[in-house]
C-alpha cells in the first residue's frame, strides 16, 4: 500500500497536543525522527512560519544531512521579523529551510486566505512561474470554507481535519467534489490532538460533551489499537492524497508506520461512520475549554 503520510513538525517548534508531556524534542530526537521518516518513504514535511523555530530546525537537519524533504509551509502575518514582501519572504523561508523550492506555500486559515490572497496574488503567481513554489494552498476547517475556496482555480491544495469523529459522513461529499476539480487533499488532526487516547473519565471542561462519542469509539476497539483504526480509516480513502501526522519521538513514528502496514480493521470503518457528533464546534480544538 502506498505510504500517504506527511510528517507534521509543529512539535519541533512549540509544545503541542493535549497528551504531549515531554515538550519540544531535542536535536538528536529530531534527527532520529527525520532519518526514520525518510527511510520509510515519507518525503513531505508540514511546517509553518507560526510554528516557533520549527523551520529553523528542519533547515539545520537539511544542512547537516543528505536527506532532503519536500516542504509545505504556511504564511503568518504575525511574523513581523520576516520580510513583508512575499517574494522576499518566501526566499527567506527557502534559506531557513535549506531547500530550493516549496511544495506548497499555504494560508494558515480561511481568514488569512480571504484577507491576504487578493493582496499577494500577483507575487504568488510570480513565485510559481519562477518554480519557487509548486502549489498555492489553504488550511481550512469547515465544509463551507472548502466550498468557498473551490471557487478559486488557483488554489490547488487544501488541508483540513479528518478523523474518527470528523469523519466521512461530514466530509466525503465536499472532498470528492474537490478531488474532481483537481485539488490535492491533505488531512490533519488524525488523532484530534491525542483526544482519542485519553481516558474518558479524565475529560474536563467542555470536552465532556464528547464523552458519549468517545465511548462509542472505545466500544469498537481497545485503546491500544485506536491509533491503528484512526490511521487506517483515513489512509484507506481514495479521495485523500496525504495524511498528516505529528509525533514526539521516533517510537511513535515507527508505531504509526506499523499501523499503516497492518491495515486489518476495514470491517470497523462503516461503524465509525455511524458515529455522528451533533456539536460540530467541538470537533475544532480551538473551541475546547479544559
Amino acid at each position: 500500500m502506498k505510504n500517504k503520510l506527511i510528517l507534521g513538525t509543529v512539535q519541533f517548534g512549540i509544545d503541542y497536543g493535549v497528551n504531549n508531556v515531554s515538550g519540544k524534542p531535542s536535536e538528536k530526537k529530531i534527527k532520529e525522527i527525520l532519518d526514520l521518516a525518510f527511510l520509510k518513504g515519507i518525503r513531505i514535511l508540514d511546517t509553518a512560519e507560526a510554528y516557533g523555530d520549527s523551520q529553523n530546525r528542519i533547515g539545520d537537519y537539511h544542512k547537516n544531512n543528505s536527506n532532503e524533504f519536500k516542504i509545505l509551509t504556511k504564511y503568518s502575518p504575525l511574523r513581523k521579523d520576516f520580510p513583508k514582501a512575499i517574494c522576499e519572504r518566501v526566499n527567506n523561508n527557502l534559506n531557513i529551510l535549506g531547500v530550493n523550492n516549496l511544495y506548497s506555500y499555504m494560508f494558515h486559515s480561511f481568514h488569512d486566505y480571504k484577507n491576504y490572497f487578493p493582496l499577494i496574488k500577483n507575487d504568488l503567481t510570480k513565485l510559481k512561474e519562477e518554480s519557487k513554489i509548486k502549489k498555492i494552498g489553504v488550511s481550512l476547517h469547515s465544509n463551507k470554507e472548502i466550498e468557498e475556496v473551490l471557487k478559486n482555480n488557483e488554489i490547488k491544495l487544501i488541508q483540513l481535519p479528518y478523523n474518527l469523529l470528523d469523519n466521512s459522513n461530514k466530509r466525503e461529499e465536499v472532498l470528492k467534489k474537490a478531488k474532481h476539480q483537481g485539488v490535492e487533499i491533505h488531512t490533519r488532526s488524525v488523532f484530534l490532538q491525542g483526544l482519542f487516547f485519553k481516558n474518558i473519565n479524565d475529560l474536563t471542561g467542555n470536552l465532556k460533551r464528547l464523552k458519549n462519542e468517545l465511548k462509542k469509539l472505545n466500544n469498537l476497539i481497545p485503546k491500544d489499537k485506536m491509533n491503528q483504526l484512526a490511521l487506517n480509516y483515513i489512509h484507506s480513502k481514495e479521495y485523500i492524497d496525504r495524511v498528516l501526522i505529528g509525533v514526539d519521538n521516533v517510537s511513535q513514528l515507527q508505531n504509526n508506520i506499523d499501523c499503516i502496514e497492518k491495515n486489518d480493521l476495514k470491517e470497523l470503518f462503516s461503524k465509525v461512520d455511524q458515529i455522528n457528533v451533533s456539536d460540530n464546534l467541538m470537533l475544532n480544538p480551538v473551541n475546547w475549554k479544559r
